[in-house]
């Protein structure tokens, strides 16, 4: 018989990710380790059993609010952040491969991008099926396969979807989840991934289809754990209730983007779900895909992601009127980026790393010159002061607000 167990705010928020991912563990005084007051932990016999006969539950006290725990790495200074409230520790700066591997960049330079990464610190690498169509994947795959690192020393992410042309080698059915993973793997050279995410929702496929898919791989060996990417915060709460009601694995984290001009899901909704259920956040395109760092300055330079083949919209996108706006707010941070002794870029990307929840933000990356550059970024966040901060906002004019 199957036990659903309600989970309030504040047991969620005493309880560690194995207890929340593998079920609750033995009392003190033994059991079988069933919920109290469930039928599994009842002894034989009729009723009227005493409290004093049962197995004794001592609960944790709660963790200290605020901010995610950090720890920085010896030689490197990175710094290390738990994945959501998993018990899975991630660099606070990942390397993405979007638009860069297997497209933009040559597989010589990737090898060196993430050779400069792994030795700074950078434990988390993030790539996707739908990535140059696979060949982010495979050129991920080799450098990790040429370099021997230690299986155990790094975290790979990816993200299922987009497949194929075919009907069923896209969206998130079990068939698609399990063959798409396993093709993930194929071109990765790896038995398994630390993460897989489900690339954005999917109206056609049922939710209880997806827990399942999800709880199955991991079950399996292929993934360790698996978070979302560009949900809203309802279809999260709606994967992990069904996650609870037939004791399958809830997701961890959620992928979202969050720049300046991109700020409410981050700020305002995805804080509520990481107290409530533990769901933390990796954050992608820091930079706004290089607007932020005024790079386009009214024109498309050749070096930036808007020239590559497919990308179309991304350079029609940054000339419009509404991303001029954007740039000439940019140019309003200068000053305060000079008062720091940083770039803006690096100011940006430390803007990121102080919200609420956030475990990890992908950079996105085409030489190491700017990786460097980037890695600086960890230096600033311990500049951003409440005041620096709400000087960004005044200056930003965006700031998110409580609709409550």
């Amino acid at each position: 018989m199957q036990v659903s167990i309600a989970c309030t705010e504040q047991n969620l928020r005493s309880r560690s990710s194995e207890d929340r991912l593998c079920g609750p563990r033995p009392g003190p005084g033994g059991g079988n380790g069933g919920p109290v007051g469930g039928g599994h932990g009842n002894p034989p016999g009729g009723g009227g059993s005493s409290s004093k006969s049962r197995a004794a539950v001592v609960p944790r006290p709660p963790a200290p609010a605020g901010a995610l725990r950090e720890s920085t790495g010896r030689g490197t200074g990175m710094k290390y952040r738990n994945l959501g409230k998993s018990g899975l520790r991630v660099s606070c700066l990942g390397l993405g491969t979007w638009v860069t591997f297997g497209s933009q960049i040559s597989d010589e330079t990737a090898e060196d991008l993430l050779t400069v990464a792994y030795e700074h610190g950078v434990n988390l690498f993030d790539t996707a099926e739908v990535y140059a169509a696979g060949k982010a994947e495979r050129t991920l795959g080799n450098i990790l396969k040429n370099k021997g690192w230690r299986r155990s020393s790094y975290v790979i992410t990816t993200k299922i979807f987009w497949g194929g042309q075919a009907e069923t080698e896209r969206g998130l059915s079990r068939k698609h989840i399990i063959e798409g993973l396993q093709g993930s793997l194929d071109r990765l050279q790896l038995e398994y991934v630390d993460i897989v995410f489900a690339n954005r929702s999917d109206p056609n496929s049922p939710m209880e289809e997806i827990v399942r898919a999800m709880t199955y791989v991991i079950n399996q060996g292929l993934a360790l754990y698996w978070g979302t990417s560009r949900w809203s915060a309802a279809e999260i709460m709606e994967a992990y209730s069904m996650a609870r009601q037939f004791n399958l694995i809830p997701p961890v984290c959620e992928q979202a983007e969050n720049h300046f001009f991109q700020r409410e899901k981050v700020e305002m909704q995805l804080p509520e779900l990481y107290h409530k259920i533990g769901v933390g956040s990796v954050t992608w395109s820091p930079l706004a895909c290089g607007l932020i760092t005024s790079k386009y300055d009214g024109r498309v330079p050749d070096t930036c992601k808007a020239t590559v083949k497919g990308y179309q919209w991304l350079k029609e996108k940054v000339q419009s009127e509404e991303d001029k706006k954007q740039q000439a707010r940019v140019m309003d941070l200068l000053p305060t980026a000079r008062q720091l002794g940083c770039t803006v870029a690096q100011l940006a990307i430390a803007w990121c790393l102080r919200s609420e929840g956030v475990s990890s933000v992908l950079l996105g990356v085409s030489s190491a010159e700017q990786l460097m550059e980037h890695l600086g970024s960890l230096q600033v966040l311990s500049q951003l002061t409440p005041q620096t901060v709400v000087e960004i906002d005044a200056l930003l004019g965006n700031k998110s607000h409580s609709k409550k």
